[in-house]
C-alpha cells in the first residue's frame, strides 16, 4: 500500500473486500480515520491521500481531474486485487467518477460498487458562478454560504488560512472546469447518498445519477447538511456493509475468481 496516495486505516488481517474513499474538496485522508472502526475487519478501508495537504503539504495541489486520475492509478492498480467498492463526498465523488471511467477505458478491474456523496454528476452545469477566480476574502465567504465545512476557530486564524487556500483554490478549479468526455454508463451499480438540507444537492442530483450507470442504481437522503457524514457516519456505514454484503461473506476462493 503506497505511503503517498492511499492511507490504510485498521487491523492487518485478512481482508475479503477494500473501501477506497476519496474525500472533499481541501479534505484529507484523515477524515475517514475512523471509519474502520464501525466496519467489519474484512473491509480495508484505504483512503486516497492527493498532493497540497497533511502528509503531502510540501507538495503542489494539483489543479486538474484528469491530472489527479492519472497520478493516483500507478497506486491504485496494483491494490486492485480483491473486490473493491468506492466512496466519494463532493469533489470525492467527481474524482471517485472519473477514475471509475477510466479503469473501464483501461479494460481495468472495476469496483463491484460505486457510492457517491453530496455532488451533483458531472455532466449537470454547476447553476452557481465559479469559485476559483474570486478574490481570498470573497472566495471563503462564498465556501462558507454554500458547503459550510470550515471550522470557526480556523477562520479566526490567518496565518492557518493562508497555509490551507491554495490547497482548497486548487481543488475548486480543479472540481469546477471538470468536463469529462462523453462515455458510456458505467456498468458497476450506484448508490448515491446526499444530506436533506443540503441546497447545493437536491434530491433531482441525486436522482440524476441514474443516468450513470448500467447496473443497479438507488439514492438516499441523510438528514444534515453537505457535511450530514460527520454526524450520520454510523448509519452511512451500516448502508454501505448491507450493500457490499455478498462480497464480504463470499468464501475465499468465490474471492479469488476461481
Amino acid at each position: 500500500m503506497s505511503s503517498f496516495w492511499l492511507h490504510r486505516f485498521g487491523g492487518s488481517s485478512p481482508a475479503a473486500a477494500r473501501l477506497f474513499c476519496f474525500g472533499h474538496a481541501g479534505g484529507a485522508a484523515a477524515a475517514f480515520r475512523s471509519w474502520h472502526q464501525a466496519l467489519p475487519r474484512s473491509l480495508d478501508v484505504c483512503a486516497v491521500q492527493l498532493p497540497g495537504r497533511a502528509n503531502r503539504m510540501g507538495e503542489p495541489a494539483m489543479r486538474a481531474i484528469p491530472a489527479m486520475v492519472d497520478a493516483l492509478l500507478p497506486a491504485l492498480i496494483p491494490n486492485l486485487d480483491l473486490p473493491f467498492a468506492f466512496f466519494g463526498h463532493s469533489m470525492g465523488s467527481a474524482l471517485a467518477y472519473a477514475v471509475t471511467h477510466e479503469l473501464a477505458r483501461r479494460s481495468a478491474p472495476l469496483p463491484v460498487h460505486l457510492f457517491v456523496s453530496g455532488r451533483r454528476p458531472p455532466r449537470i452545469p454547476d447553476p452557481d458562478p465559479p469559485l476559483h477566480p474570486l478574490s481570498d476574502a470573497d472566495f471563503i465567504a462564498e465556501i462558507n454560504r454554500r458547503y459550510g465545512g470550515i471550522p470557526p476557530e480556523v477562520l479566526a486564524e490567518p496565518d492557518l488560512m493562508a497555509l490551507l487556500l491554495p490547497t482548497l483554490r486548487a481543488d475548486l478549479l480543479a472540481l469546477e472546469t471538470y468536463d469529462p468526455p462523453a462515455a458510456a454508463p458505467l456498468p458497476c451499480p450506484v448508490s448515491a447518498f446526499g444530506g436533506a438540507d443540503d441546497p447545493r444537492t437536491p434530491r433531482t442530483h441525486l436522482e440524476a445519477w441514474r443516468d450513470e450507470t448500467r447496473g443497479a442504481f438507488r439514492s438516499r437522503v441523510f438528514p444534515g447538511g453537505h457535511f450530514y457524514l460527520e454526524a450520520r457516519r454510523d448509519e452511512v456505514l451500516a448502508d454501505l456493509v448491507a450493500t457490499l454484503s455478498p462480497v464480504l461473506e463470499a468464501p475465499a476462493v468465490q474471492r479469488a475468481g476461481a
